[in-house]
């Protein structure tokens, strides 16, 4: 392996972490919600499999679409944040109400799904060969899922730090980074 292609696999890891971060943010705030070890395995397992699919689609459509749906794509990522959070904190103040924000089913796509946009407008953007874009995608959806995964297991340590607050927290923290998507 030559210098400048260890240059790529760095470059492609930074790359990956950075499009993690989202996912570990998001999670943090999500495994607030008390959610069991055998559930945190499966979504990350899901948000990683995203971080592969959505950047792969992003590579199928190409560049000359990606100014034109890359702005959809934000938007809508940032909207189903701030919903998802939202429901977090209202649901905080009702014990009564059943989550409607559980990662589970149609919610657990929802999730996988906005955390994943950004990674859609990385797959526009990837100029590379077909070998250093199935590396791209491995290392996106696998950095995704381990992130991920350590934002949930350390959400649900703290949701036992902060007790009823802790969800409060989660769906700031989710509505935060939906209004950062918005309008940062």
């Amino acid at each position: 392996m030559s210098v400048h292609q260890l240059g790529e696999i760095v470059s492609l890891i930074f790359m990956a972490i950075a499009l993690g971060m989202d996912a570990f943010s998001v999670s943090l705030g999500m495994g607030m919600q008390q959610i069991r070890l055998k559930r945190i395995a499966s979504v990350g397992a899901v948000i990683g499999l995203f971080h592969i699919i959505m950047p792969f689609i992003g590579i199928l459509l190409g560049q000359a679409i990606s100014t034109q749906i890359g702005q959809y794509a934000t938007l809508t990522g940032g909207l189903l944040l701030v919903g998802i959070g939202a429901q977090m904190v209202f649901s905080a103040f009702n014990h009564e109400a059943k989550r409607l924000a559980q990662p589970v089913g149609v919610g657990l796509f929802f999730f996988a799904l906005s955390v994943s946009l950004d990674s859609f407008s990385v797959g526009l953007s990837l100029g590379l060969s077909e070998a250093k874009a199935a590396i791209a995608l491995l290392l996106f959806g696998t950095v995704s899922m381990l992130l991920t995964w350590a934002g949930m297991i350390l959400g649900r340590k703290m949701h036992g730090l902060l007790g009823v607050y802790s969800e409060i927290l989660g769906g700031s923290i989710l509505c935060g980074f939906g209004l950062n998507i918005l309008f940062g």
